[in-house]
């Protein structure tokens, strides 16, 4: 990280950069086919009159997001016949993953949701897939085309880009079936997705380099495995899989020694206050009695233009000030707004003070997220960008996901308050860990020095 100052007009500059804006466009094309498998088909399906419990086995495709890290290693190593040699490792994945996802919705928009529910599934499997494969390799190249004090802003950007993404495919999918059909709604997300393609083609496909010192890893790797070099087919197969998928996990507790349990601890936990309460907001909001409307208004359009508010400021102090103060100052932001939540439990349906607490939990989760981006980017070598980033943002939602599933049981236990008081507890741990990572880099830094 470079330690020069940085005048607030250069840190401004940044979002006038090439990559940065370029991110916006592949935010986009991330964010655009995730709802079309989610809660968009949830309303097709209902909309055609598919069973409750038929609709719910569909929430399984999103599984398939949770699990890239499985496959990364191939994104991050195999050449795609042609394609890599014209575009480059990684728009040729991303390029891939995105016609991949156009096949799946046409494949959608060819099915009856009362007759040929399987092949409705199974198409939303390969959009599930295909979308996650892009979004391993937008990673990739986010964290490629710059240094890491441009990962705030580049994330700021993309979340951008992924929200009008949602936007589109969320309430403008609905228009469209509402006014012409579903099979109409879905053709024209086919057409948003060209957004992607021809940032594809725009795009400046980033350099890569291999260090002496990942080389020489994945060289011992290999003749522990093999204890020579490989001849035969099943050997070569034996090395690349040492070097594909081995070495990144290997290079990465070699790069942070001891520290390195502490760091995806860290990971695992820095999001699990604002994930463990997301899952309870809605019913929270219509429980307290405010109407759908007003729930749409400020929740979801208000609460929109505060993350990317949120997002650009996390962005801009990252240039200005560098990673780890803004990765703690997100870090205590979001846990404290959960005890605004607490609050306005108690004030009951007061649209002031909705209004309030929104633009804090937005503001506070875009600048945090923007942050945290920035961070795990920096934790990655460049040769194994798409595998050790897909481990990173699998690691850092599973916990939340998983005590999330216990938030009812606390509400309906307890209350609404008890529950936003506990999960501003379980944001504890994060800020602690930020503080010992921040010593841990100060740490290692003096030692290298």
């Amino acid at each position: 990280m470079n330690n020069a100052p940085i005048s607030w007009r250069q840190a401004l500059l940044v979002y006038t950069q090439r990559p940065v804006i370029t991110m916006f466009f592949l935010g986009f094309a991330a964010g655009l086919p995730l709802l079309l498998v989610f809660s968009t088909l949830s309303a097709w399906l209902r909309d055609a009159d598919v069973s409750r419990t038929a609709i719910g086995f569909f929430g399984w495709v999103g599984i398939t997001y949770s699990i890239k890290v499985l496959w990364a290693p191939v994104i991050d190593r195999l050449k795609l016949p042609w394609l890599t040699d014209t575009l480059g490792q990684r728009r040729s994945w991303m390029l891939l993953g995105q016609f991949g996802v156009m096949l799946g919705l046409m494949g959608m928009v060819g099915c009856d949701p009362q007759t040929q529910l399987t092949s409705l599934a199974a198409f939303a499997v390969l959009v599930a897939f295909s979308s996650a494969t892009q979004d391993v390799a937008i990673d990739a190249f986010r964290i490629e085309s710059a240094v890491v004090e441009y990962q705030g802003a580049m994330s700021a950007t993309y979340i951008f880009g992924y929200r009008t993404a949602l936007l589109v495919a969320g309430g403008g999918a609905l228009f469209l079936a509402d006014a012409f059909s579903w099979q109409v709604a879905y053709l024209s997300m086919i057409g948003f997705m060209l957004v992607g393609v021809l940032t594809v083609f725009v795009a400046r496909e980033p350099e890569r380099s291999i260090s002496a010192d990942t080389e020489d890893l994945e060289h011992e790797l290999v003749e522990k495995v093999l204890h020579h070099q490989p001849q035969t087919l099943l050997e070569r197969l034996e090395a690349w899989f040492s070097s594909a998928l081995v070495a990144p996990f290997v290079d990465f507790f070699k790069r942070n020694g001891r520290f390195a349990l502490m760091i995806l601890a860290f990971i695992s936990l820095y999001r699990l206050s604002d994930i463990t309460m997301g899952i309870m907001a809605n019913p929270f909001y219509l429980d307290l009695g405010f109407s759908k409307s007003e729930i749409a208004s400020i929740v979801k359009v208000f609460g929109f233009g505060m993350t990317i508010l949120g997002s650009f400021i996390g962005g801009l102090m990252v240039v200005r000030f560098g990673v780890y103060r803004p990765l703690l100052a997100g870090a205590i932001m979001v846990a404290a707004t959960n005890l605004l939540f607490s609050y306005l439990a108690s004030v009951g349906p007061d649209l002031n003070w909705l209004t309030v607490v929104i633009s804090a939990d937005n503001l506070s989760g875009g600048f945090a997220g923007s942050a945290f981006i920035a961070y795990l980017s920096g934790l990655t070598n460049r040769a194994y960008t798409a595998t050790q980033y897909a481990l990173f943002s699998s690691l850092m939602t599973l916990p939340g996901k998983f005590m999330s599933g216990f938030s009812g049981i606390v509400v309906d236990a307890y209350n609404y308050q008890t529950f936003f008081i506990y999960a501003a507890i379980a944001g504890v741990p994060a800020i602690i860990l930020a503080l010992k990572v921040w010593h841990a880099d100060k740490a290692t830094a003096s030692i290298s020095d």
